[in-house]
């Protein structure tokens, strides 16, 4: 499976406190409270794959302000470990925002990231590019993230957002393509739902015994559920990371 590749990425994504190194798709809508204390989020996932044993990660992620930081553990049985630590900032700017991210974990791996949302009103633009030192490393958000990013959003009420975005791989050459339409909504003020339809096409990162990389395409969905302080996740990724596995993954945790 590819590495994980996040780095430096310039996108356009609407959110408060986006986290663009952990899940382009998965933009958190938690925010800090009012008083300027943290405000945390603990997530345990667990990863059941066809091809691998399953896995299980945990993270614990907290907002305070203009900054968001953030400590998870990858471990699959005996077989591979991994420990990540990351920190984001965000800067407001007259048409949008910045956001500047970095992310560190064992086996070597550095990344870091910038993104930026352009457009208040009610359509947006999306855009982007990342990079990473390409060292080994479990890519818990499934996108070529080695990649641009391109794609538009539409606020359609105060508490509903609807974005369609692809990423496409600009440096294995890969040709790996991940389209997302996200639709994200609060329909009262206890409950939010936000729902991830994505279409994906590209070659292996691994180039088979003839020298040839395998094409893989598949649709995969993730549908998540906040309530009050507590949230759930199920998704389903075929071809995960664009190999001859598939995916179902099972999330939940609280916001304390």
């Amino acid at each position: 499976m590819p590495a994980r590749v996040v780095g430096l990425s310039l996108a356009f994504v609407w959110a408060s406190a986006a986290m663009a190194i952990e899940d382009r798709a998965d933009n958190d809508p938690s925010e800090p409270d009012e008083d300027g204390t943290i405000a945390w989020k603990l997530t345990a996932t667990h990863l059941h794959e066809t091809a691998l044993r399953s896995a299980f990660d945990l993270n614990l992620r907290g907002n305070e302000g203009a900054n968001t930081f953030w400590i998870g553990h990858y471990q699959r049985g005996t077989e591979f470990r991994q420990t990540r630590a990351g920190y984001e900032r965000q800067l407001e700017i007259p048409i949008g925002r910045i956001i500047a991210s970095a992310q560190l974990a064992t086996h070597g791996f550095a990344g870091g990231s910038i993104t930026a949302e352009l457009g208040k009103g009610a359509a947006f633009a999306l855009a982007g590019w990342g990079r990473t030192n390409l060292k080994t490393y479990y890519n818990l958000n499934f996108d070529p993230n080695d990649s641009i990013l391109l794609g538009a959003g539409w606020r359609a009420a105060k508490d509903t957002v609807v974005t369609l975005y692809q990423l496409h791989d600009d440096r294995l050459d890969t040709g790996q393509r991940v389209t997302h339409l996200v639709l994200r909504t609060k329909p009262d003020r206890r409950t939010r739902w936000t729902v991830d339809l994505f279409h994906k096409r590209g070659h292996s990162t691994d180039v088979d015994d003839a020298g040839e990389r395998q094409l893989f395409r598949g649709t995969g969905l993730a549908v998540a559920y906040d309530f009050d302080r507590y949230f759930v996740k199920a998704a389903w990724d075929p071809k995960v990371n664009f190999t001859n596995s598939d995916m179902l993954r099972l999330a939940g945790g609280l916001r304390f």
